[in-house]
């Protein structure tokens, strides 16, 4: 192997939330190409436009990154770093399509020598087990001598911009010693986090897994103990505020837990688990628990919305302050709604229109106000735009007795006259 850590040719294969901000990152001081299927995802980061939100323009504009649709533009690279999204299906089972069809286009275009590096989350075995293998069929080439596997686990926090990839600490690991300390010396030019060297490929695709399993858990845990102490006419909130004065009482508060990482690895640990004959009782657990959430919130929405009126759901993303639609559990609460047979309006400033409808059959109100008074409001995602709405505000978009369901806790600190209801969650 003769790729040489301090100048090799390096293709980044996905340009998403993950694949964009690594891509920029490594070509301030590698030669880097950004590859994406998707051409009208290359016209518009050429354009200087990043949908996600991640990139600034001028620091998109500014980054010395050659982006391309075209696959022999990423021929004969040193270095292929795979970061495509990997989901689950409509049975939550994994669903590898777009890692799969990464290992086509590289396998197509690579040579001899080259290293191809994992980010997508996996569970444990996939890189060597399934992409390994699809490499060498579509390339010819044998994997272990003619190519090299590495994995580097993704830790891309949408909308975070204190934990970047230029300051967390990535773990990595490589198919042969020789391959990991090369992959250490390239991620090591661009995060001053540091670099965590795994003992192998399979343990750090189990770290990853675990990582957002572990939150999870945790969540679905404050999210039934919620559920009990509503039931007793508690406030989850007062009890966590005083439960947190312990110094090892672990700072969890109750929600919908989506997104593409915590709600969708767990599945793959289950997976997992359960093809070496093991059939997990607490992830399994977890994720019931914070798959029902929706529902549950719906349900305690109608308990108290006896006006037939339309109910406004302030909110579509995954996540606070960030466009990504994907695996949004605020859809559970529309359906649930909808289940109910009540009218829902939808309103998101973030949210991209055409997404919402093609993903979800949603259609996005562009003024929160257009078909006000409403009987609910629901605050569903803690947008800057909602955290920002005043007494006055909610007064002009609600009917009498109309009800301020607050999932988020955005606005528990504003006191609703009697002559309207409000629940938080």
């Amino acid at each position: 192997m003769t790729i040489s850590s301090t100048s090799p040719k390096i293709a980044v294969i996905g340009l998403g939330y993950v694949g964009l901000p690594l891509a920029i990152s490594l070509a301030k001081h590698f030669d880097v190409i950004g590859f994406d299927i998707n051409q009208q995802r290359i016209h518009e980061l050429k354009a200087g436009y990043d949908r996600t939100r991640e990139i600034r323009e001028d620091v998109l504009r500014a980054a010395k990154l050659y982006l391309t649709s075209k696959t022999q533009d990423i021929q004969n690279q040193d270095i292929y770093i795979v970061t495509v999204p990997t989901p689950v299906d409509s049975s939550s089972q994994p669903d590898l399509s777009a890692v799969k069809s990464a290992c086509r286009t590289v396998g197509s275009a690579m040579k001899p020598g080259a290293i191809i590096v994992f980010e997508s989350t996996v569970y444990p075995g996939v890189t060597e087990d399934i992409c390994g293998p699809l490499l060498a069929e579509v390339s010819g080439l044998i994997c272990g001598r003619d190519f090299y596997l590495g994995y580097s686990p993704e830790r891309i926090n949408p909308g975070d911009r204190e934990h970047t990839v230029e300051k967390i600490t990535k773990v990595v690991a490589g198919q042969t010693p020789e391959v990991a300390q090369k992959l250490k010396n390239i991620y090591g030019r661009i995060t001053s986090g540091g670099i965590f060297l795994a003992r192998d490929i399979k343990t750090a695709e189990a770290a990853k897994v675990i990582e957002n399993a572990q939150r999870d858990i945790n969540i679905a845990f404050i999210n039934e103990i919620t559920r009990i102490f509503h039931a007793l006419g508690l406030s989850v909130h007062d009890v966590l505020e005083a439960a947190q004065t312990k110094w090892n009482f672990l700072p969890f508060v109750p929600g919908l837990v989506g997104g593409h990482c915590i709600g969708v690895d767990p599945y793959y640990l289950a997976y997992c688990s359960e093809s070496v004959g093991h059939h997990p009782q607490v992830i399994l657990a977890g994720r019931r628990t914070n798959d029902a959430m929706g529902q549950y919130i719906a349900d305690q929405i109608i308990m108290r919305c006896q006006n037939p009126g339309a109910i406004l759901i302030l909110g579509l993303t995954f996540k606070e302050n960030v466009p990504d639609l994907r695996n949004s559990k605020v859809i559970d609460i529309i359906r649930g709604l909808q289940s109910h047979g009540r009218q829902v309006v939808v309103h998101d400033p973030l949210a991209d229109p055409l997404e919402a409808q093609n993903e979800y059959g949603i259609e996005l109100i562009k003024d929160m106000k257009s078909k006000a008074p409403y009987a609910a409001i629901v605050g569903a995602v803690a947008h800057q735009d909602y955290v920002g709405l005043s007494l006055e505000n909610l007064k002009a978009l609600l009917i009498p007795q109309g009800l301020v369901a607050d999932v988020k806790g955005i606005w528990k600190s504003i006191a609703l006259p009697s002559i309207y209801q409000k629940w938080q969650l």
